[in-house]
C-alpha cells in the first residue's frame, strides 16, 4: 500500500494514493472507528481507471491524534486541506457514514471541488435519540480504552447473517476498531452530537448516488431514502444483506455501484 504522510489543516494525515497518474480522482472517507484499509476492495476494483486518495480521518489509523472536540468545519476542511497539498482540482468522492456526512458538507459548501459524489450507510441530522448516546459511548471508550468496544461495536456493525458467516473480515473490524485513538473516537463523537446538514439538503446540486444497506440499524436505510428525495437529481440504491459497513459486507455489488454511478460524471 503506498502510504504517504501529509500535513494538512494543521495535522500530520495518514494517506494512500493508488491507481495511474493522470485519471479522474476518487477521494475515500470512511468511517468511525475504522480506518482506509476498508476501502481495500473498492482500491483492487477500480485500480485501473482512477488516481484514489484513501485517508485516515484526524485521531484515527495512523494519523495524528489531535485533542478534540472536532467539528464539521474541521473535518470538511481536512479533505480540502488534503486536495490543496496534492493539487486536486475536483475529485469524486465516495464516504460512508462520517464520510457520507462529509460527503454533505463538500456538497453544500465546496460543490467546485466535486465530481460524481456517493454517500452510503449515513444521516443528515442528530435527533435527540441520536445524539444523547454519544455521551455514553464517549465515557465507555475514555474510562475502558477502544478494546473493550470492539466486539460490541461490530455486533452493531452487521447484518445477522454476517455476523454468523465467520469472515475474516469481522476480525478486521474488530482490529480497526480496537486500534483507533480514544482521542479521536471522543473527538469525533462531539462532531456527530452537532450533526446538521440536513436544513440545507435542498441546496446540493451535485450529482449523488445513496447507497443504503437494508440491514444497518445504525444509520437506517429508510432514513436514506428520505435523505434521497430531499437531494435533486439523486439516486439511491439498496444492498442486502448489508449492515452499517456495507462496502465490506457487499464488496462486489458495492464497487459496481460506484463504478457504474462515477462513469457517467
Amino acid at each position: 500500500m503506498p502510504i504517504q504522510k501529509i500535513t494538512a489543516n494543521g495535522v500530520s494525515f495518514n494517506c494512500a494514493i493508488d491507481g495511474p497518474e493522470g485519471a479522474p480522482w476518487i477521494t475515500f472517507s470512511n468511517s468511525l472507528a475504522t480506518n482506509l484499509s476498508m476501502w481495500d476492495a473498492q482500491i483492487e476494483g477500480l485500480k485501473g481507471d482512477y488516481r484514489m486518495l484513501r485517508y485516515d480521518k484526524r485521531g484515527h489509523g495512523g494519523t495524528e491524534a489531535v485533542e478534540g472536540p472536532y467539528n464539521w468545519d474541521m473535518l470538511v476542511g481536512d479533505v480540502v486541506a488534503l486536495w490543496d497539498e496534492l493539487n486536486i482540482e475536483k475529485s469524486h468522492f465516495v464516504g460512508l457514514s462520517m464520510g457520507g456526512m462529509t460527503a454533505f458538507g463538500l456538497a453544500q459548501d465546496h460543490a467546485d471541488r466535486l465530481l460524481g459524489t456517493v454517500a452510503s450507510n449515513t444521516r443528515a441530522d442528530a435527533p435527540p435519540a441520536f445524539r444523547d448516546g454519544w455521551d455514553g459511548r464517549i465515557a465507555t471508550a475514555q474510562e475502558n480504552g477502544m478494546a473493550a468496544m470492539a466486539g460490541p461495536t461490530v455486533e452493531r456493525w452487521c447484518s445477522d447473517e454476517f455476523l454468523a458467516s465467520g469472515s475474516p473480515i469481522l476480525d478486521k473490524m474488530k482490529e480497526m476498531v480496537a486500534s483507533t485513538s480514544v482521542i479521536g473516537f471522543a473527538g469525533c463523537g462531539y462532531a456527530l452530537k452537532e450533526l446538521n446538514f440536513q436544513d440545507r439538503l435542498g441546496e446540493i446540486d451535485t450529482p449523488m448516488l445513496f447507497i443504503g444497506g437494508k440491514e444497518d440499524g445504525a444509520t437506517p436505510s429508510e432514513n436514506m431514502k428520505l435523505i434521497h428525495q430531499q437531494v435533486a437529481g439523486s439516486k439511491f440504491m439498496e444492498l442486502s444483506p448489508a449492515g452499517h459497513l456495507s462496502n465490506l459486507e457487499q464488496p462486489e455489488a458495492y464497487t459496481a455501484a460506484v463504478r457504474d454511478y462515477l462513469a457517467n460524471y
